[in-house]
């Protein structure tokens, strides 16, 4: 069984650009206010929503480690 991660969406601070939904379509979506979600907040580690939360342009997106709550992105300094 691979790792779990929790995701979240800080949507003070969402600006909507889509980046998300760009770099994972199956994980995110805009909701009527443009601002993003993920479809599952708790999901299988993932390549794309990985990628999402990275090219995020005001780092809206925090993934952590479902159970221990460990950082994944952004990473701690």
């Amino acid at each position: 069984m691979g790792d779990r991660w929790h995701v979240e969406v800080d949507r003070s601070v969402c600006i909507g650009s889509a980046q998300c939904v760009h770099h994972a379509p199956d994980a995110f979506r805009l909701d009527t206010g443009r601002q993003s979600r993920p479809v599952e907040p708790d999901a299988d580690a993932n390549e794309r929503v990985l990628a999402a939360a990275e090219n995020c342009p005001v780092e809206a997106i925090m993934i952590t480690m479902l159970g221990s709550g460990e950082p994944v992105f952004p990473p701690e300094d």
